[in-house]
């Protein structure tokens, strides 16, 4: 029967920052950005932005997995936290606020959960801070060896082999090294490391009633830190069983998810997930050990135990279990002041929190920028005009997009392009700086990112903010046909990389990957820009038109019937080829009656 948990808190909506404050006062080697309460932001208290001359190490997600990510923020750890709230990726405001001020000319490396809210919010994030001039690498952690290999482009999940990853990265940070070598060293520690779960009970939500979902006597194999469902639900076992489960799924020779084998040196994390008493980890860990050592011939260098990524008040415990070599045990045991690694910080104590942190001056647009200028350009009137035709197409398109999605996936596709649309029309009168290409492109996102809900939005938002970052670099007073080639080319790389998706995904990529084809293919061999633009075009239609034949490996399409795909197309990419097209043609005929 479910019922009413008891929580000791105060509303249920303020659970994320008086944590934080309860954090402050506990450490005084920690600070918070004054941005309460859309910006939850933890960081060092000696780390100022544009002084601090090593590489920041920023990682984060949504909360109620304390003490990560808050606690480990510290010297020789973490540089900053992002704290979303309870289970909730946190927002591109509050991340790029936490790169902007922990962040120095090394750069910063973010660690990123697998989880697709995550990577799409801090792959904006990252992309926005490049566009203001900071030096942003991300690797992302799938330590998950609880599934088969998945369908599609999900992955592993990161679990709580991400703080191993954290406390390698935040070592090598500390000794100074390039951001390239930090990342290297993150990537490779999260190739290293393999996690499973195991949780006796549900976990409750802050002012939410408690499921009721798993029964007497049973045990849930191979779940989430959010409390999502495991891979099985089985009878209650003694902990040596279960231990000795846990080790086999992570140590698979079928799956291989990590390089492990016998005779290998290893690391092993026990964490508690919430509501596991101490005695019983330890148990876990004490028959972890010789399960290592005897039924798999592991040398075990490392153990490290108690409730470091919980999920709220789930009673259970996760393994995870890392290749080591003394390169990983250097970091491992490199000396940190992150408190819950756990080593208390000392010092005195400094203000409890401090301003959310300006972009810097040459990212700030004058009003000048973001208005309309008086008098058009020609290429302002032909940018106005492609402008205009893409969104006109989108809003007269939302009716069959919405039916096409209504089969394929929520029902929605046409309703959240039209306000994106609609929104583009209406600001480009007022705002768009049409004369100058990049800084219009910049302002489109800017435009889809307030009103564009949902995987496409944000989506779009990365493909504007990277094409801009493309443009602004590589062209000073003319755009040329092919700088917006190669803006398309890095605003695809882009929403590829954050989002996972590649041609054959039945996604928007497959309308725009064979326009970039045909226009790099036709302006290479020397064809008239506009000729290239509308036969690229032709080619988007084209491929937005065989996604019939796809099977979805991406997004809601996912889970539909192969039969039923068959004779849809992915909405996503026949959007992305009308708006194409439009833009195209309309090009065309303003060149054409010049």
């Amino acid at each position: 029967m479910a019922f009413q948990s008891k929580k000791l808190i105060n509303d249920p909506n303020d659970v994320v920052t008086e944590f934080i404050e309860g954090l402050i006062e506990t450490y005084p080697g920690l600070q918070y950005l004054d941005g309460f309460p859309e910006v939850k932001v933890v960081l060092r208290a000696d780390v100022f932005g544009e002084k601090y001359d090593k590489v920041a190490v920023i990682s984060g997600g949504g909360s109620g997995h304390e003490p990560a990510h808050a606690g480990f923020v510290g010297e020789g750890m973490l540089t900053a936290a992002i704290c979303g709230d309870v289970f909730t990726s946190p927002n591109v405001d509050s991340i790029v606020a936490g790169i902007r001020a922990v962040t120095g000319p090394m750069g910063c490396l973010l660690i990123v959960k697998n989880y697709t809210g995550d990577r799409l919010n801090f792959g904006l994030a990252a992309e926005q801070a490049k566009s203001e001039g900071y030096k942003v690498e991300m690797v992302i952690v799938g330590d998950d060896c609880a599934l088969p290999p998945p369908r599609g482009i999900a992955g592993r999940r990161g679990l709580a082999g991400t703080i191993l990853v954290h406390k390698v990265a935040g070592a090598a940070a500390a000794c100074g090294l390039p951001l390239a070598d930090v990342a290297a060293e993150a990537k490779r520690a999260s190739e290293m490391v393999g996690t499973m779960g195991v949780a006796l009970s549900v976990c409750t939500l802050p002012g939410q009633v408690t499921s009721d979902r798993l029964g007497p006597g049973k045990m849930e194999l191979g779940l989430g830190i959010h409390g999502e469902p495991g891979a099985a639900v089985a009878d209650l076992q003694p902990v040596d069983v279960v231990v000795s489960h846990v080790l086999k799924e992570i140590l698979s020779s079928e799956t291989n998810y990590v390089p492990i084998t016998r005779g290998s040196r290893v690391v092993l994390l026990i964490n508690g997930l919430g509501a596991t008493p101490l005695m019983e980890l330890m148990i876990i860990a004490g028959k972890a050990v010789p399960g290592l050592q005897l039924e798999h011939g592991l040398a075990v260098d490392r153990v490290y135990t108690g409730s470091l990524m919980t999920s709220l008040d789930m009673a259970g415990f996760s393994i995870s279990v890392m290749k080591a070599d003394q390169a990983i045990l250097d970091r491992l045991d490199a000396p940190t002041k992150a408190p819950n690694w756990p080593v208390g910080a000392d010092g005195n104590r400094p203000p409890a929190k401090i301003p959310v942190p300006l972009p810097p001056p040459h990212s700030i647009q004058s009003d000048k920028t973001l208005s309309r200028p008086e008098k058009l350009s020609s290429l302002g009137h032909i940018l106005e005009a492609a402008i205009e035709a893409a969104a006109t197409e989108v809003v007269n398109l939302r009716d069959n997009l919405n039916e096409w999605d209504s089969k394929v996936g929520d029902g929605d596709c046409g309703s959240t392009m039209f306000r994106g649309a609609v929104t583009i029309l209406e600001d480009m009168k007022k705002y768009y700086p049409l004369n100058d290409p990049a800084e219009t492109v910049n302002e489109i996102g800017s435009s889809i990112r307030r009103v564009m809900g949902g995987t496409s939005g944000i989506l779009y938002d990365i493909f504007c903010k990277a094409a801009y970052a493309k443009l602004k670099a590589d062209s000073e007073l003319v755009v040329t046909a092919l700088h917006w080639a190669d803006a398309l080319e890095a605003a695809i790389a882009a929403v590829s990389k954050y989002g996972g998706a590649r041609a054959g995904y039945r996604t928007l990529l497959d309308a725009l990957i064979p326009a970039l084809s045909a226009l790099k293919e036709r302006l290479s061999a020397g064809d008239n820009p506009v000729d290239a633009f509308v036969i690229s075009a032709e080619a988007a239609v084209a491929g937005a038109e065989s996604t019939k034949n796809m099977q979805a490996q991406a997004g809601r399409s996912t889970y539909i019937p192969g039969d039923v795909l068959a004779s849809i197309p992915d909405p996503g990419a026949m959007a992305a080829a009308a708006w194409y097209r439009a833009a195209a043609l309309a090009i065309k005929e303003k060149y054409n009656t010049a």
